[in-house]
Formats: structure tokens, C-alpha cells, sequence
């Protein structure tokens, strides 16, 4: 059973989750936590140690609740190369479900850390490198049954593929255009069926 404790602190994570990731670290005062909330100042820290605590929580909820939604698209087939097809299928229409989140967390949050936080740029470069082994493992058990060439290097190819996906979503972001995620994931649709397929 959830306790009221756990109750607040879920409810502060969902609610302030999106305005991290559309403002910034930087950018989100406690204010802005305490308006959105409806609590005070207080209350969120009696909840998190700081400010810093909290951003990193509601990052974590934001990537999880992402996850979740690709997982489930993946898991719509068991075989390695439709999970592959999968993924860019997801990510065509990313921009839309994106913009109901704030934007990308994974890009929002890496841009924005990058020069201001280190604790929570080494949150995201693990949630990066944990996306780039899940490929990369999805890309290993497709060479295991035969239908991925044995040619194909699964941790570059995971690579490759994601820094597709991510360059994608900035330039859609950054230009207001879908046209480049759309595009991108043409491309790595013809690299699947071109180049990975044994």
C-alpha cells in the first residue's frame, strides 16, 4: 500500500516533471515548483533533499514513462529486425508525443546539463548508454538466429542508429519541422533492410 509520504512525492515528480524538462534546470525556480504543486516551499523539501534531487527524479519519471511507450511498441513483434523497424516506426511520430512532455527529455535535459550540472549529465549519459546497449542487444540477437548479417558490429550499428534518432529529433525541434525525423527514419529504415538483414 502507497504511503501518503509517497503519494506527495509521486504527485510532486509528475507535476513538476514536465516544466524541468520544458524550462530547464536553470530555469525552474522553486517558485514554479511551488505554484504548480500547490505546496509549499516547505513540503518539497521535506520530500527532496533539493532542488537538484528533484530535477534528477522527475528526469528519471519523464525517460521512464518514454520507455514504457517504445517497449511496448518494440514488443508488438519478437523478431530482432522488426523490433529495429519498430523503433524508427515509434520515432516518426515522436515529435507529436513529444510536445505533449515538454520536448525530449533525453535531449532537453543533455543540452541543458551539459554545461550547468554534473550530477544530472552523467543521469543522462547512463540513460543514453543503457538505450545504446538495448539496441545494440536487440541488433546481437539478430545475428545469433540468422537474421542480421554476422558482418554487422551490433554496438557501433546501436550507435549509429541512436545518434540518428537524437540528431533527428533537434533538427524537428530546433526548425519546428517534422520533415527530419520523417526523413531520418527512412533512413534508418533503408539501413535495416539494406545493410543489417542477413
Amino acid at each position: 500500500m502507497t504511503t501518503k509520504a509517497e503519494k506527495t512525492k509521486a504527485y510532486i515528480i509528475e507535476t513538476v516533471a514536465p516544466i524541468f524538462n520544458k524550462n530547464g534546470y536553470a530555469a525552474t525556480s522553486i517558485a514554479d515548483i511551488t505554484k504548480a504543486t500547490g505546496l509549499t516551499k516547505g513540503a518539497i523539501y521535506g520530500n527532496f533533499e533539493s532542488k537538484e534531487q528533484l530535477a534528477i527524479a522527475a528526469f528519471k519519471f519523464m525517460v521512464k514513462s518514454l520507455m514504457k511507450e517504445i517497449v511496448k511498441h518494440m514488443n508488438q513483434s519478437d523478431s530482432p529486425i522488426k523490433k529495429l523497424l519498430l523503433i524508427s516506426d515509434f520515432y516518426r511520430n515522436y515529435y507529436m508525443y513529444a510536445n505533449k512532455m515538454g520536448g525530449c527529455p533525453i535531449l532537453n535535459i543533455g543540452v541543458d546539463a551539459n554545461n550547468q550540472n554534473t550530477l544530472l549529465l552523467q543521469k543522462v549519459r547512463t540513460i543514453i548508454q543503457r538505450i545504446q546497449d538495448q539496441l545494440a542487444t536487440i541488433i546481437e540477437d539478430g545475428i545469433e538466429i540468422g537474421e542480421i548479417s554476422t558482418k554487422i558490429n551490433a554496438m557501433y550499428t546501436a550507435k549509429r542508429i541512436d545518434t540518428m534518432i537524437q540528431g533527428a529529433i533537434f533538427m524537428t525541434y530546433t526548425m519546428d519541422d517534422d520533415f527530419y525525423i520523417k526523413d531520418t527514419m527512412n533512413q534508418i529504415d533503408k539501413m535495416i533492410n539494406e545493410e543489417l538483414r542477413a
